[in-house]
């Protein structure tokens, strides 16, 4: 039985807006393992997007407990989270998030420094990250001079250099076009072959289709929780 990563139990989310209470997520149970690749899917209002943010230690839940890698961060202030954050979770954004003053080997390195690594060995992790993404010739250049799929690209090097325990990608094709679309989402096929866990949240199904399994949201709740059976495990 591989690792347990994630373990989520009665977990749900209630927002104050105005004199009404929402429940963006309600009584969640969740349990992903190691080297497990799962699309997190839902309409607009399902809670995929709250469930990210716990799911990323960029929120707490009202109540429940979460467990990652075996910690127990439901109830981490905001300094014990960014740490958690930055040592377990590596995040591929939509819109790439890259700091546009920095290079791309800059922009790749930034991790490694709130983690303290020292300078000379910030380079040499950044720089073997560009070239698994096959940037060896784009370290020095920075955002606005490389393509859509080169800056998510190195995005993708900077959410592994920490080898964190998942990597969580929130709609990781949302800003690309049809082809770069496939070249990014074949590159989580291979990182998730070289055993790291994958959540991807999208609302595309084609998307989705590429993960081993799909759990789907509505209304704050799971409303199905499935293996992909059109993908054959590795």
């Amino acid at each position: 039985m591989k690792k347990e990563i994630i373990r989520l139990t009665n977990i749900s989310r209630h927002y104050k807006v105005g004199t009404e209470l929402v429940k963006a997520l309600d009584g969640i149970d969740l349990t992903i393992h190691q080297n497990e690749y799962v699309a997190l899917m839902g309409p607009s209002g399902s809670g995929k997007s709250t469930l990210m943010n716990i799911l990323g230690c960029l929120d707490t839940p009202t109540s429940g407990e979460y467990f990652l890698n075996g910690q127990n961060v439901s109830h981490m202030d905001d300094s014990r989270l960014a740490e958690v954050r930055n040592k377990e979770i590596g995040f591929i954004f939509q819109t790439f998030n890259l700091l546009p003053r920095s290079t791309a080997l800059e922009n790749v390195m930034l991790p490694l420094v709130y983690a303290g690594y020292g300078k000379t060995k910030r380079i040499e992790m950044a720089e073997k990250g560009l070239e698994n993404v096959q940037l060896s010739d784009r370290m020095e250049h920075k955002p606005n001079e490389l393509s859509g799929g080169q800056r998510q690209r190195v995005a993708i090097a900077r959410a592994l250099v920490n080898n964190p325990s998942i990597i969580l990608a929130d709609e990781p094709t949302g800003n690309l076009d049809t082809k770069t679309s496939i070249e990014i989402m074949g590159l989580l096929e291979q990182i998730h072959k070289e055993g790291n866990t994958i959540i991807v949240v999208t609302h595309e199904e084609d998307i989705a289709l590429h993960a081993h399994r799909i759990v789907r949201m509505r209304d704050g709740k799971i409303e199905s929780d499935k293996i992909n059976k059109d993908i054959a495990y590795v």
